[in-house]
Parts: C-alpha cells; structure tokens; sequence
C-alpha cells in the first residue's frame, strides 16, 4: 500500500514537474514572438495610435494604407523575385557542394584529409569584415560588380553546412554502403541512393537555415548591388528609411512585416527536420 502511495505521488510530481516545464515555455515563446507580433500590429495602426506607451497590444482600429505605401515607394514585387532568385539559387548550390563535400570528408580516405577539415572549420573564425577587401577585389576583376551572380557566387560554399552533413553522415551505419559496394555500386550511386535518402532531415535542415540567411542578406547585397532592379527587399527596405532616417517609419514596419512572413511560414512546417537532424547530428562523431 505504501508503494503505491509513493508511486502514485511520484507520478503526480512528474505530471506537476511537466505541467510547470509547460507553463515556462510558453512563456518565453510568448516573449519571443512578442516584437513580431509588436512589429506587425505596429503596421496595421494609425498614425495617432502608433507609438504610443504603452504600446497597443490590441487596436480598435487598424489600416492598411501602410503596405499600400510600400507598392507606391519601391518596387515591392521585382524586389521579392530577385531575392528568391538569389536564395533559391544560394539554397541549391550551397546544399549541393556541401553533399559532396560533406560525403568526401566522411568516407573517402585520402592524405591530408583531417587537417584539410580542420583548416576548413578555422574558416568558421574568420569575421565576414576580413574577407570583404578580397572578395570586393575579386568579384571587380571578374566583372561581376552590381550582377546577382556576385551575391550568390561567393555563398555557394559553406562551411558550416559542411560539418553538419559530415557529422551526420558519420551516424550513417557503414554496413549499409559496404553492402551496396559487394553489390558493384561506386560512390556517386552510394551517395545519391543511399546516403542522401537517409540524410533528409539534415539536408532540410540546411536548405531552410540557408535559404533563411539568403532571404534576410543585407550586407554582401548592399555591398555589390546598386542598380535599383537589381536590389533585393532587405536592401529596399533601408531605402524607405529615405535620406538621413526621414521616411515613413510605418511602411517600413508594413515591409518589414511582409519579409518576415515567409519565413515564419517556412520555419512553423518544417521545424520538424530541424530538431530530427539536430538530434541525430550529434549521435556519432
């Protein structure tokens, strides 16, 4: 009879402990969703009713006229294509160098190996601010100053994605290659067959942290880009601000608001492969 008293509190603790648990994590992703929501809600208010403090959590009235004003200032809609041209295409290449490279690093034995990694992850310590003399240097002496090819050509290598995919290759039982290689499969059938089917979760998990920081780019955009064509939205969101900060803070929120969206999308239905691959990444190596 005791036993079960103490099972019974036991369980009791554990439902109490979870419900707590619970309770903290929904109130720090409150928190953390709190400036979107703030930022959006922000761009639907009026101009009386903006900044106001406290701020208005909840209006009685709302508009819409500042994401008209968003169309009627830049070119809203040519923007949004050239910076899903430009992070599809940052998305695509750089999984698909990372795939072959993460594979090279994982099976293939050759000398040197090991300390090519290791100098490649030193790259990972390196601040983006040391490499833009040299990479500005070279993208004018290839003539590709104000292209999206020099946006996207030097992103196509990443470093990052690298490790991730190695690391989760390395968890990939070897037997199941051995196996395909009795049977006279080489390493390109191994990789494409075998390998990249059972590594969906991390190769998804890649393509949406890339396709993300391709989506938000400002820096290597506004560094190389300068034709109003050729800008991308985070780029055409700081030339709302006008000249000397003196545009229309509530466009900005409405653009601000538009650019986000997509990506809030893409995180809440894929969020599933981030955390698959984030924990089996660390199962092995």
């Amino acid at each position: 009879m005791t036993e079960r008293v103490i099972q019974r509190s036991g369980v009791h603790a554990r439902r109490a402990g979870n419900w707590a648990l619970n309770v903290v994590l929904a109130v720090l992703g409150i928190l953390m969703l709190a400036p979107f929501y703030w930022v959006f809600i922000t761009s639907l208010l009026t101009t009386k009713d903006a900044f106001q403090l406290p701020p208005v959590w909840f209006p009685s009235e709302i508009t819409v006229v500042n994401y008209r004003r968003v169309f009627e200032l830049i070119p809203f809609w040519h923007m949004a294509l050239n910076s899903l041209k430009i992070s599809g295409i940052i998305t695509l290449g750089s999984v698909t160098t990372s795939v072959l490279a993460a594979y090279a690093f994982a099976r293939l034995r050759f000398p040197g190996r090991d300390v090519l990694f290791i100098i490649l992850l030193s790259a990972l310590m390196v601040p983006v601010q040391v490499t833009v003399i040299p990479t500005f240097i070279l993208i004018r002496h290839l003539h590709l100053l104000d292209t999206h090819e020099a946006v996207y050509l030097p992103a196509l290598i990443n470093v990052f994605g690298i490790f991730l995919l190695r690391q989760f290759f390395l968890s990939i039982p070897r037997e199941i290659e051995d196996s395909a290689r009795i049977d006279g499969a080489g390493h390109l059938r191994i990789l494409l067959q075998i390998v990249v089917p059972l590594s969906g979760p991390a190769i998804s998990a890649l393509a949406i942290f890339t396709f993300q920081a391709a989506w938000n780019e400002f820096f290597w955009t506004n560094l190389f880009l300068t034709s109003a064509d050729r800008m991308t939205l985070p780029v055409g969101i700081v030339s709302l601000q006008g000249q000397y900060g003196g545009g229309s803070s509530f466009a900005i929120f409405a653009a601000a608001s538009m650019i986000v969206f997509p990506t809030l999308i893409l995180f809440t239905f894929t969020q599933r492969f981030l955390t698959e691959s984030i924990a089996r990444t660390g199962i092995k190596g």
